[in-house]
């Protein structure tokens, strides 16, 4: 069972695949930490990925199919994979398309989790965390059971990430939806294509999702 869950930051798209890949055997893939992993251990596609990033240039798509190509190759990903991160665009899904077909390999489903961008732009801009533990906070849905005061530690000082900001979150939320709007008609002429409401309970997502891994 081979997956792409399609789904703008703060979707839960992490989330739900940590636990399709625990509840069907599957392996998540995310093509950021792949690309990490090559450079850091010096690989030849890694040294070539590294030259490419230093230079301010975007990674060739080629070398991402390498890559995937490798890793879905691998005996952990036997039972299937979940792609997270990649495709963004619809060349890319034509190149995963041709790497899958020469390795006898095909998609079963691509999911996307629909969100309420404002409503999004809530949840995330609302979260903090505690600047000494790292416990997790949101100002409408987790709030400290103290003002002030963690729950965990004890700690009175709080951060936010830069990236969760209002005006951050909402440039992301565009910028997805610009590139990603093209895959949805893509994948839906492929027979291939399906939502689900990332909105709902991470309970009911999930259960949503498993129906269609099912099938």
């Amino acid at each position: 069972m081979n997956l792409i869950l399609l789904g703008p930051p703060g979707a839960g798209k992490g989330t739900q695949a940590k636990r399709l890949e625990e509840a069907f055997g599957l392996v998540q893939v995310s093509t950021g930490d792949m690309l990490r992993a090559e450079v850091k251990a010096g690989s030849p596609i890694g040294l070539e990925a590294r030259s490419i990033m230093e230079r301010g240039d975007l990674v060739p798509d080629a070398i991402i199919t390498t890559m995937l190509a490798n890793r879905v190759g691998q005996a952990d990903a036997a039972n299937g994979f979940i792609l997270d991160g990649f495709p963004r665009t619809v060349p890319q899904a034509e190149a995963l398309d041709r790497m899958l077909a020469e390795k006898g390999l095909q998609l079963d489903h691509v999911i996307e989790l629909k969100v309420d961008d404002a409503a999004l732009v809530g949840r995330i801009s609302g979260r903090y965390t505690c600047a000494q533990c790292g416990a997790g906070y949101h100002d409408a849905f987790k709030k400290p059971k103290v003002a002030l005061t963690c729950d965990n530690c004890g700690g009175a000082e709080f951060s936010r990430r830069a990236d969760d900001k209002a005006e951050t979150v909402a440039a992301r939320l565009a910028a997805y939806h610009r590139q990603t709007a093209p895959l949805l008609p893509f994948y839906g002429a492929q027979g291939k294509l399906s939502a689900v409401d990332g909105m709902a309970s991470m309970d009911s997502v999930f259960a949503a999702l498993s129906s269609i891994v099912k099938l």
